[in-house]
């Protein structure tokens, strides 16, 4: 915007200068030779009234040399009395016989060689028409006009760029807050919440920062909303969960009894988990942040995680692989994030397919990327697209749709993807790209088909 004002003021002020500069130089060309031709009249004038009195040789010769011209400038024809008598020549002539017939009948301009010749007939006394010419030179026809030119380009370009520089500073005036508008919107779509454009510049502007400012902290304050209203709602679950753990600990002993109480204590300390995580996202994210560029180890969470399904999976006859987590590997995902999207793939699992089903839990480390796959022998998912939008899973009664959410921002938040698939168990085969940069360049490899290299690691089978 502020070089597209800059240009206009420039073609506009250029236009305006030439339009009144071009016939303002003609204009002074043609006043110069006017000067200096009516000069030229004036010192013929002088010699009429000699003319009038004599046509004597010697007094024309010294009225001429009394001329600001002179002889050199300055020549009197004049015609004899009688057809024999013989003219009388004064001065230098540069003009022509044929110049000189058309001059004694009316007064004229002829060009000669180096300027131009004013011829001027006078009348004498016998009767016959004397004409004086008078010489002026190119220069004093042009005298004094190169330099009004110059003036008047000094003044054209002063006029232009003072044009373009009042533009720029008018351009700078209405930018500088577009860009300051615009970079507070890139800032606050990264999630920089705190940002605020400057209440400056033209009218039009101001509106529009004004609405900018009460629009972020309106997205402030829903944000806030929201993280209290999930705080609340976890903490109000915390009254059923005291029951069902003193409900849990009267069932006695046993392997039924005791999986119920471990679910109790994973769901408590998952509500816990999502109330210090709302509180913690109203601080300005710093704990959650903090977590996340801590990373964890992918192999001991998986680990841990399998602990507890592999029990579940022993009580329903379901046959568990894992592989690929002998070795420690971190990602830059925070621990519980990482337990929570791995919950709601194997919770997916479990809730799915029928009893008996097999699933495979596998961890392939790559040099850019940790590779976590989920696979099962079950029915898997007509439409995997669907499933991985936000509340639209395909897991009939019962299913929120949010599970794959769950994974899927998980791995965005590492620059990398979630893909569903068909795997080697028959079923389906969700396959997590972790990226270990934490930046978007992974992301973009991986949407267009890049895999890079992904070295295996022995696989360990648990049953």
């Amino acid at each position: 915007m502020r070089w597209a004002l800059v240009k206009v003021c420039l073609a506009v002020t250029a236009m305006v200068v030439i339009a009144f500069a071009v016939p303002l130089g003609l204009v002074v060309k043609e006043m110069a030779g006017d000067r200096a031709f009516s000069n030229a009249e004036r010192q013929a004038a002088a010699i009429g009234p000699v003319l009038a009195i004599t046509t004597d040789r010697e007094k024309l010769t010294r009225a001429v040399a009394s001329t600001a011209a002179g002889a050199s400038g300055m020549a009197v024809h004049v015609p004899g009395a009688t057809e024999g008598e013989e003219a009388v020549e004064i001065g230098n002539r540069r003009s022509s016989d044929r110049d000189l017939a058309t001059a004694s009948r009316r007064a004229s301009i002829a060009p000669v060689p180096g300027g131009f010749a004013l011829l001027q007939p006078t009348a004498i006394a016998s009767g016959q028409v004397a004409v004086v010419e008078v010489y002026v030179p190119d220069d004093a026809v042009t005298n004094g006009v190169a330099t009004a030119w110059l003036v008047l380009a000094g003044v054209g370009l002063a006029l232009i760029v003072g044009s373009v520089a009042t533009a720029d500073r008018l351009g700078t005036r209405m930018v500088r807050p577009a860009e300051q508008l615009a970079g507070a919107a890139h800032a606050l779509g990264t999630g920089k919440l705190g940002v605020r454009v400057p209440e400056e510049g033209p009218t039009e502007l101001r509106s529009a920062a004004v609405a900018f400012n009460s629009m972020a902290d309106q997205v402030v304050q829903l944000l806030a909303n929201e993280r209290e209203l999930a705080a609340d709602l976890s903490h109000r679950l915390r009254t059923p969960l005291t029951v069902l753990r003193l409900n849990a600990a009267s069932l006695g002993d046993g392997p039924t009894a005791d999986q119920t109480r471990a679910a109790v204590a994973q769901l408590e300390r998952e509500v816990d988990q999502i109330i210090r995580t709302a509180r913690e996202q109203r601080t300005h994210n710093q704990p959650a942040a903090a977590a996340a560029a801590a990373g964890c180890d992918v192999s001991e969470v998986i680990r841990q995680r399998m602990d507890f399904w592999s029990a579940l999976a022993e009580d329903e006859g379901r046959a568990v692989r894992l592989a690929g987590v002998d070795r420690p590997v971190r990602v830059p995902v925070a621990r519980p994030e990482l337990a929570a999207a791995l919950d709601a793939m194997l919770g997916n699992v479990f809730r799915h397919t029928p009893e008996g089903t097999a699933f495979a839990v596998d961890v392939h480390n790559g040099e850019d990327a940790v590779i976590v796959l989920v696979s099962d022998a079950g029915r898997g998912i007509a439409d995997p697209a669907a499933a991985l939008r936000r509340g639209h899973g395909d897991g009939g009664p019962g299913s929120t749709g949010l599970g794959l959410d769950i994974v899927r921002r998980v791995a965005e938040s590492t620059g990398g993807d979630v893909r569903i698939g068909r795997s080697m168990l028959g079923g389906t085969e969700v396959r997590v790209w972790l990226g270990l940069d934490g930046g978007p360049a992974l992301a973009g490899e991986r949407r267009r088909g890049h895999r890079g290299v992904v070295r295996r690691r022995r696989r360990k089978t648990t049953v």
